[in-house]
């Protein structure tokens, strides 16, 4: 290589050594911008991971709510129909 392809090059990598020291900044706003974003992202996992928590205990009581409510009016009916 001589000296004036070796001086080419040597600019290129200084240019792109420059226009890397120039993201950098960039780069860590990105990050701190994606960071806050897993955070809103964890904090409505959790909502959610609630809200199914708040729906699988109402599953149970809904059927169960419905039956004792067969339950008493099989109860109060039956002896009707059967002239108690």
């Amino acid at each position: 290589m001589t000296a004036e392809e070796q001086a080419l090059a040597d600019d290129r990598m200084r240019a792109e050594i420059a226009k890397l020291i120039a993201e950098t900044p960039k780069l860590g706003a990105e990050t701190t911008r994606m960071a806050h974003d897993v955070t809103k992202l964890q904090a409505e996992t959790a909502k959610l991971i609630a809200e199914t928590a708040r729906i699988s205990h109402e599953r149970f009581w809904i059927p169960f709510t419905i039956f004792a409510g067969v339950v008493i009016a099989a109860i109060s009916i039956v002896p009707r129909l059967f002239g108690g």
